[in-house]
């Protein structure tokens, strides 16, 4: 797995394997959405809209709609609000403005209520609009009130120049006929400095700002809502598990292929054998125990990083496997000698396997089977056996766990003559055959005068 490209096969194999601990982590997380929900309140957001007439730069706008978030703005709507406890510094975080197309500032106050969001809006809204018409419309500030005396010195202008106009004759000569063009171009010129007045005085334009109606009701709460906290809880936990896994597989330092696991126990690889896939059986001594109970509720005691077993032949073809293999192991030993047959404690698909292989020579006693514990390995002492054979299955165990069960083979004065993997696989109906598996010949042979050694 270290080595593998993540695909959407392993994630899929992750979800299969592992669909009670994910069940039960997504309904963890949808409890912790659910709880987080309940330490916030719900929010209602609307809001509700100024247009602003006229001719106005973006610069303006932004400015208008800081305006309209400024503490002079929300000082007021705290006060006509009339809420204990509730000040404009607290409601700067509840209200927000911005311009949108059309000179339009865009004012969204969030309350816990519709009924209070709507409010909030529509207050905030009617205190800028009238803060803004105080500004422009001050007449106390001279450079405010100088456009207005500008208005009414050219309507005087205007006033005189008709006045001349009539003193210049109805047009009857040359000179009364220039002079009352002249005092008209005046009088048009004039105006057009006026009309360029008005439309860009602030005070023409900032007066006229209106509500665009009161602000629509919330119907639903702003995000996030609680349903949204919920799913999200249970899809992180999700993700979480998910990448948990993943993460555990990349730096696994389980040893997956033969020459890793021959290296690391230093004996040869005599071949593999196949095992019927089937849940692993509880065994006697592990059934009581509460963390191993605690396992299989959470479907955690089968591997999941492994590849689904492949669909095998029949007994007949599996057992000439074994059979194979033990001529392979007969073939390695000078004489026949009586092996110690080693096996990882918890290695179920070996235990099996290891079973299937004393089997196939019951007739004779020839290899005793027992199981070490790779955290502190024990062999026993060599009695009649002349060495180790180890039946392991690939992907369960590191290098150091592995070192440590050749070292104690080799404590207790057993040569690892040989190594053979277990394999699961996907067992297909029996086949009638001609003969009885107990009526083949044994192929591993054991005297009365098995000297004992090692070789």
């Amino acid at each position: 797995m270290s080595d593998d490209t993540i695909r959407l096969v392993t994630i899929g194999r992750i979800i299969r394997r592992r669909r009670r601990l994910l069940t039960i982590l997504v309904v963890v997380g949808a409890l912790v959405g659910y709880g987080t929900s309940l330490l916030f309140p719900p929010r209602y957001t609307t809001s509700a809209s100024v247009l602003l007439p006229g001719a106005w730069e973006e610069r303006e706008l932004v400015t208008q709609a800081e305006i309209a978030t400024s503490s002079v703005v929300l000082d007021r709507v705290a006060a006509t609000l009339d809420r204990p406890g509730v000040s404009g510094s607290e409601l700067r975080d509840r209200v927000s403005a911005k311009a949108a197309d059309g000179n339009i500032i865009k004012i969204s106050g969030t309350a816990d209520t519709p009924e209070r969001a709507q409010r909030l809006s529509d207050q905030v809204a009617q205190q800028f609009v009238t803060f803004a018409a105080q500004i422009t419309g001050d007449s106390t500030d001279p450079e405010a009130a100088a456009p207005e005396a500008l208005r009414q010195m050219v309507v005087q202008t205007s006033r005189r120049i008709t006045e001349l106009a009539d003193e210049a004759g109805p047009g009857q000569t040359v000179e009364s006929v220039q002079t009352r063009t002249e005092l008209s171009k005046l009088r048009t010129a004039l105006q057009e400095a006026i009309n360029k007045l008005d439309q860009t005085d602030p005070a023409a334009t900032q007066a006229n700002m209106v509500v665009m109606g009161p602000a629509a009701r919330p119907a639903g709460e702003a995000p996030p809502t609680r349903i949204q906290l919920i799913v999200a809880g249970a899809l992180l936990f999700f993700l979480l598990a998910v990448i948990g896994h993943l993460t555990a597989a990349r730096m696994s330092r389980r040893l997956r292929t033969e020459p890793e696991i021959a290296a690391a126990l230093g004996s040869t690889l005599l071949g593999t054998v196949d095992v019927p896939g089937e849940r692993p059986a509880h065994r006697p001594e592990s059934h009581g125990s509460p963390r191993a109970r605690i396992r299989r509720l959470l479907g955690v005691d089968v591997r999941w990083d492994v590849p689904a077993p492949q669909t095998s032949g029949d007994e007949a073809s599996r057992q000439i496997r074994y059979r194979r293999v033990c001529a392979r192991v007969r073939d390695r030993l000078p004489a026949p000698r009586r092996l110690l047959m080693v096996v990882p404690d918890g290695d179920e698909i070996a235990r099996r396997a290891a079973g299937q292989l004393v089997a196939e020579a019951e007739s004779d006693p020839l290899l005793r089977v027992v199981e070490v514990s790779v955290s502190q390995p024990m062999v026993p002492d060599r009695d009649n056996e002349s060495g180790a054979l180890v039946v392991l299955s690939a992907g369960s165990w590191t290098a150091g766990e592995l070192a440590g069960i050749a070292d104690a083979c080799a404590d207790a004065k057993h040569e690892v003559v040989g190594i053979i993997l277990a394999g699961t696989v996907w067992a297909r109906p029996t086949r009638s055959v001609g003969h009885s598996r107990h009526a083949a010949t044994p192929v591993l042979a054991a005297g009365d005068d098995a000297t004992g050694g090692s070789q």
